[in-house]
């Protein structure tokens, strides 16, 4: 099994790391394929369209182009992201709006087809807000439900989360959400 993370913090060891090694390092006999996108070069999205109608993008090749053929080639995906303004951190976006025509395909109709289908997704997040008004406020609901809209759209079915809130205060990754990373690795 091949399975691409993306990390989209830029902190490499922090938090979102510490969640995506518990699950990708947990699945076994599987070829991981591990992204930082904080050392990614992406040149943003042009919005020209024409991926719709060729299926690649056509801007000058980057690592945008690479993460669009490992999408393209992974039997799983598990994304990680911190929580900016009820979202994705703008690294991360920046990938998935540049790897739109590997993940889905837009006819003429405009209704989009799923490329993924039937492959597994994990997503994790962590935010500085504390619990309850991480979900109250809709900053940890909002990047959930980004997140899982790509990943919906594109036909990949999310099979767990991981989430952790108030990590301001907290100096490492609590135990029992790594051990529920190892779980979900055990559902790939």
């Amino acid at each position: 099994m091949r399975v691409l993370v993306i990390n989209g913090s830029p902190r490499k060891n922090g938090n979102v790391a510490k969640m995506l090694h518990s699950v990708s390092d947990n699945i076994e006999g599987a070829e991981i394929h591990w992204f930082d996108v904080n050392d990614l070069k992406v040149h943003p999205c042009t919005g020209c369209m024409c991926c719709r109608k060729t299926g690649k993008c056509v801007l000058p090749q980057d690592d945008g182009h690479i993460i669009a053929n490992e999408v393209d080639n992974c039997d799983a995906m598990i994304l990680g992201t911190p929580v900016y303004w009820g979202n994705m951190s703008g690294q991360m976006k920046l990938v998935f709006d540049r790897i739109v025509p590997s993940m889905m395909d837009e006819p003429k109709t405009g209704f989009p087809i799923p490329l993924h289908k039937g492959k597994k997704a994990v997503i994790v997040t962590a935010c500085t807000t504390i619990w309850p008004f991480s979900f109250i406020c809709r900053e940890t609901t909002n990047t959930l439900h980004a997140m899982k809209e790509i990943l919906g759209y594109s036909g990949f079915k999310t099979i767990g989360k991981l989430v952790l809130s108030g990590t301001r205060k907290k100096t490492s990754v609590p135990v029992g959400l790594l051990n529920k990373g190892k779980r979900l690795a055990g559902k790939f």
